[in-house]
């Protein structure tokens, strides 16, 4: 297999029955298939397709024209659509997804932390409608290896409502808001710390003693 390009598009779907929908190529590669009378070429493309309200899924398409190849990607996308756990735009608790070698760490993150990830599954996270989460590819790092291990992870997440019925109890959230968090706020520096600061910052403007010039020369030879 011979990956001859990569290419990102974004578009937006037409069918009025379904929200309205992105989706991105992702990548698209040359693949030859070997036959008796030689090789057979054709394109493969990788496309990540979601409502960025909670829903999100990808689409392989192989077939010998680029465009007939990323229109098969999208239409398997769109049927493969799969409901994810979004709370606020994060994910309710730290999950790990695997598939093959490539392992997917995903953690939840405070407001205004952003998506902290990168390639496939940068996309896939901003797709489904995340906002704030971290995310770290372990293993391999190909592309499509990483969306169905990050898919897989963000599957394995609980639902809060659920979980809230089956433990007949309300579960605190998950994360601090960044105005309450003790961390974020500057803690008042007691006296002891204010008697070292003043020593240093005496001991920063007294001016020190240098060495003679010619401390270290030679003498001349009587």
């Amino acid at each position: 297999m011979n990956n001859e390009r990569y290419t990102e598009q974004v578009a937006v779907s037409d069918d009025a029955y379904q929200p309205e929908l992105v989706e991105k190529v992702i990548r698209i590669d040359r693949v030859n298939k070997v036959v008796k009378g030689g090789k057979r070429l054709a394109f493969r493309a990788f496309v990540i397709s979601g409502d960025q309200n909670g829903r999100v899924s990808f689409g392989l398409g192989k077939s010998k024209e680029v465009p007939a190849a990323i229109k098969k990607g999208i239409e398997r996308a769109k049927k493969n659509l799969r409901p994810v756990a979004l709370i606020e735009g994060t994910i309710p608790h730290d999950v790990i997804g695997d598939y093959g070698s490539t392992r997917v760490i995903i953690k939840p993150a405070k407001p205004g932390t952003g998506v902290i990830a990168g390639g496939a599954v940068r996309i896939l996270l901003e797709a489904a409608g995340f906002k704030n989460v971290y995310a770290k590819v372990l293993g391999s790092r190909n592309a499509i290896n990483a969306a169905r291990a990050a898919l897989q992870g963000l599957l394995l997440c609980k639902n809060k409502e659920t979980e809230e019925k089956l433990r007949g109890m309300s579960l605190p959230v998950f994360y601090r808001k960044l105005e309450e968090d003790p961390r974020t706020v500057r803690s008042v520096p007691t006296e002891a710390q204010k008697q070292a600061e003043e020593r240093n910052q005496r001991a920063a403007q007294r001016p020190r003693r240098g060495k003679p010039e010619n401390q270290n020369a030679r003498r001349p030879a009587k």
